[in-house]
């Protein structure tokens, strides 16, 4: 009974918590009640609480509990998600100059395929700032790979 109460004042108090959550969770109660939190266990007691009872549901569709209605799905938001499930296989592709794993990210990019072959150049010339260390994280590849595309003439259109 008294875990059932806190759980309903945590609920209540949701919508008073920071907006500052890690955006990875999504929205809903889960972000709100663990916003300001950062770690994997917080990402996953988030995300268990955004899907638990419809609640990231009933936020989307009231534009409640730190969601918005008019969101889209962008490639900002889909570039990273790839890298970071696909970065052993961007490594290697990235080292070669093609492969599947390189074709489906250049799509994300938008790259058009016209400009796959300076792309996969690009990537390939640049491998070592692209992974400077054997633990290199797929935010910092994607981030260098901006600043890379940016700086490209030819290929700054793509950079997000």
């Amino acid at each position: 009974m008294r875990n059932r109460t806190m759980l309903v004042a945590l609920l209540a108090l949701a919508p008073l918590a920071t907006a500052h959550a890690d955006p990875d969770a999504g929205c809903g109660a889960g972000t709100k009640i663990w916003a300001g939190n950062s770690g994997t266990p917080y990402k996953l007691m988030a995300a268990t609480t955004n899907g638990s009872f419809g609640n990231q549901t009933f936020g989307i569709s009231s534009g409640t509990l730190g969601c918005s209605q008019g969101g889209v799905v962008t490639a900002s938001a889909r570039i990273p998600m790839f890298a970071k499930s696909n970065l052993d296989r961007l490594a290697a592709d990235m080292a070669a100059g093609h492969g599947a794993a390189l074709t489906a990210f250049a799509s994300l990019y938008g790259v058009r395929p016209a400009d796959r072959a300076a792309f996969y150049a690009l990537t390939q010339k640049n491998y070592a700032r692209l992974f400077p260390t054997g633990t290199t994280t797929s935010n910092e590849m994607v981030s260098t790979l901006n600043t890379l595309l940016k700086s490209d003439a030819h290929l700054a259109r793509y950079a997000v």
